[in-house]
């Protein structure tokens, strides 16, 4: 069965590539669920860089696919859940847990990914995962914007000076962070010529 009769007109910007699944309100709380579920399990890749005391992980791309692929609503939902179950769980980054991992080193970046996440949403309801070079720019804003949440929280955490805060908390991850924004440029296009490829069918 082609997929147009479950979600109508994909190629249509304002949908996301989560609206070629059936359903509605049982399809969004799983997808919510699963996108939380993936941030963790993406924050468990977690290799340390001293003296940074902010690890580079799989946190940022969850965010950049979490985002395009739910769309702005359940993507943020998504990362919302996650920030929240990390007060509980040991579901951030190295299986930590708790308020305090808010409030230190890492804490800034958290609060980052759910903001960012609504970008890049926003910006691929309006079609910008569909070719590589927009969904490049859109993981590499993303990126930029949990940063800027990451040194300030980062700054207010160890109380270092900024040139220490912005080289431990941001230089040493920028070529990891245009890796991953080149895996988004790559992934996500790829994603809706399947997409349209089963529509047709």
């Amino acid at each position: 069965m082609a997929l147009a009769s479950a979600a109508p007109a994909l190629p249509r910007r304002g949908l996301v590539l989560a609206d070629a699944i059936p359903g509605a309100r049982v399809r969004d709380a799983v997808l919510v669920l699963g996108g939380a579920g993936f941030t963790a399990l993406m924050a468990q890749i977690a290799i340390n860089v001293p003296p940074s005391p902010v690890p580079v992980t799989g946190q940022t791309l969850a965010v950049g696919l979490v985002g395009a692929t739910l769309g702005a609503r359940r993507g943020t939902a998504a990362m919302l859940l996650y920030a929240l179950l990390g007060l509980m769980l040991p579901i951030y980054a190295d299986g930590e847990s708790g308020w305090h991992i808010i409030t230190g080193a890492s804490g800034g970046y958290i609060i980052g990914f759910i903001v960012a996440t609504a970008v890049v949403g926003y910006l691929a309801e309006r079609g910008a995962d569909r070719k590589a070079l927009t969904a490049f720019v859109s993981f590499v804003l993303a990126q930029l914007i949990v940063f800027a949440f990451g040194l300030a929280g980062l700054k207010m955490a160890v109380g270092e000076s900024w040139s220490w805060t912005i080289h431990n908390g941001f230089s040493i991850f920028i070529v990891g962070g245009l890796i991953k924004a080149a895996i988004g440029a790559i992934v996500l296009p790829s994603a809706w010529q399947l997409v349209r490829r089963f529509d047709r069918g």
